[in-house]
């Protein structure tokens, strides 16, 4: 496991994505550790090198006694960028971890590309850090566990009692008391409001409709301070990865749109393709007012990735004065403006092509799709599952022809096909 130490302190991190991506740090909450973006790391690790820390005093990381300071738990950032190689970075934070991101835009913005500010405060009143603080001292992590939960979340996710809700509530119970207690003395004294206006770096501030712990005036305060800040309103309470992780998505997708576009292709493309990353592209949401000629080539890159090159190129092939509107339209709308939206991974979306030809009986794109994806991201037991559920909902007619279908395609795929759709 990789650790850097820093001011008398092993801090945590790993690595996920490719790491010739664009680097983009996420610092979790207190009471929680580098899990805590689990719910949104399938889809992020398709765009970015991420690189999630555990907080000093949490998860992995060491608990050293005393009290800590935003300053220093940021520099414990940076000395983890430095050993990830990540001289520049996309940097999102979550209440404590948006207290440090608002100290490295004022003191570190040379190491930012995009600060995101999530669910945080400029200023703290101490006097409810102080009461925690106290309360841990007399009773351990179990005095304010329950406290923590109700202020992370919304009563109604709470009520899902969904096994990430349950793994963020063992964490904080499992957490080292002493350095628990240490980065409420960092949140206690945390006061940048006045400094604000000195960050530059481009900022997003996101604030939770139904945050009791970081309510959104408090959000609003920050991206009043700091010129051309963005502010954006998530439907959630204080921890928003983990309580709508496509909206979540959806918006930093959209914030760090110009870093995705210069980012290069991921290992783990299709080789046929020549293109993008599997469940990716370069550029997942475009205005309407982009050159036609470059959806149009992203939308052909995209085409190929997913339904394979031979077959892309013999369709083209066949283009002509009747059908090259047609070809160009669907190239643009289907392969451009949908395939590359951000939230559905490649599999998922597969999956709910497939799901929609088989109940709708359009068997050739069906076949089409299910060829493409049992070479790609489908496995057998998972197609199986699909149709099995397609009996109950689209009927046992239509998931018979896709078992028809699918065994026709896996003997092609033992029999040594070269497994192009054709």
């Amino acid at each position: 496991m990789p650790f850097v130490t820093h001011a008398g302190a092993r801090i945590f991190w790993r690595t996920d994505g490719n790491p010739e991506l664009p680097a983009l740090v996420l610092v979790n909450s207190l009471g929680t550790d580098h899990a805590l973006w689990d719910p949104v790391m399938p889809r992020l690790a398709d765009f970015f090198r991420v690189i999630r820390i555990d907080t000093r005093g949490h998860g992995a990381s060491d608990a050293p006694a005393g009290e800590y300071t935003v300053e220093l738990l940021a520099r414990d950032v940076l000395a983890v960028a430095d050993a990830a190689g990540a001289a520049q970075f996309d940097y999102c934070g979550v209440s404590l971890g948006g207290m440090i991101g608002q100290w490295l835009g004022i003191h570190a913005p040379q190491r930012l590309r995009h600060l995101m500010l999530c669910n945080t405060t400029g200023r703290v009143e101490p006097a409810g850090q102080a009461e925690r603080i106290a309360r841990v001292q007399a009773g351990g992590m179990a005095a304010v566990v329950d406290m923590g939960i109700g202020r992370f979340f919304t009563p109604r996710f709470i009520a899902r009692g969904t096994a990430h809700l349950h793994s963020v509530r063992q964490t904080m119970m499992g957490l080292d008391p002493i350095g628990y207690i240490g980065c409420c003395a960092a949140v206690r004294d945390h006061d940048l409001s006045a400094q604000l206006s000195r960050i530059t770096v481009p900022t997003t501030v996101i604030v939770g409709q139904h945050d009791v712990a970081t309510p959104p005036p408090m959000g609003a305060a920050i991206a009043a301070s700091i010129a051309g800040a963005r502010l954006v309103t998530l439907d959630c309470a204080h921890i928003p990865a983990s309580e709508d992780p496509p909206a979540f998505v959806a918006m930093l997708m959209d914030t760090l749109r110009p870093q995705r576009a210069e980012a290069p292709v991921a290992a783990g493309a299709h080789p046929a393709s020549g293109a993008l990353p599997q469940g990716a592209s370069p550029v997942t949401s475009v205005a309407p007012s982009a050159p036609m000629p470059d959806q149009y080539a992203r939308g052909i890159a995209r085409r190929k990735q997913a339904l394979g090159e031979m077959y892309v190129n013999a369709r083209l092939s066949t283009a002509n004065a009747f059908n090259a509107e047609f070809q160009d339209m669907i190239t643009r709308w289907a392969w451009h403006d949908i395939w590359t939206r951000p939230v559905f991974d490649d599999r998922t979306r597969r999956l709910i092509v497939l799901a929609i030809t088989c109940a709708l009986g359009r068997w050739e794109e069906f076949r089409l799709h299910a060829r493409a994806g049992l070479q790609h991201e489908l496995s057998p037991t998972e197609m199986k599952e699909l149709l099995q559920q397609a009996a109950i909902y689209a009927g046992v007619p239509a998931a018979n022809t896709g078992f028809h279908i699918g065994a026709e395609l896996l003997r092609e795929c033992e029999g040594g096909a070269d497994g192009h759709p054709t």
